[in-house]
């Protein structure tokens, strides 16, 4: 038996150049995403270094771009690709979010992986504190 599958709403393409990058941030997260979670926390660490701190309006626009080019990333087992490829995104303007990865509060469990930037949850569905921060990578001062 198959469980059904639905996708979030694709957001209007970005212009080609946006749209090209985000793809090619979608496609070093898909790569990234099969790394174990330490591999993954390294680099995502050495990644900020440098980065001033993402404004939430950035963060969103990438987020946007990133569901915008990626069916997968819009899929319901998107959330570590999106989550990084946004964080990649963000990175390549100078900035960077906090990533995050957690589980839901309340049952059943639930693993997630999302990005904040002033300190509100960027693109999910959910409130600011549906989800418990295990551990996140946030921007450097």
């Amino acid at each position: 038996m198959s469980a059904p599958m639905t996708l979030s709403p694709r957001p209007p393409r970005p212009p080609l150049s946006r749209a090209v990058l985000a793809a090619l941030a979608v496609f070093v997260a898909k790569r990234l995403a099969t790394r174990s979670p330490a591999r993954i926390e390294a680099i995502m660490r050495r990644l900020r270094v440098g980065a001033r701190p993402a404004r939430y309006a950035r963060a969103q626009t990438a987020y946007d771009e990133v569901m915008a080019v990626s069916s997968w990333c819009r899929g319901p087992q998107g959330c570590l690709p999106r989550s990084i490829a946004v964080a990649l995104l963000c990175r390549c303007s100078g900035t960077w979010p906090s990533w995050c990865v957690g589980a839901r509060k309340v049952g059943p469990f639930s693993a997630h992986a999302w990005v904040e930037a002033q300190g509100r949850v960027v693109g999910e569905r959910f409130g600011d504190d549906y989800f418990r921060t295990l551990f996140a990578v946030r921007p450097v001062p």
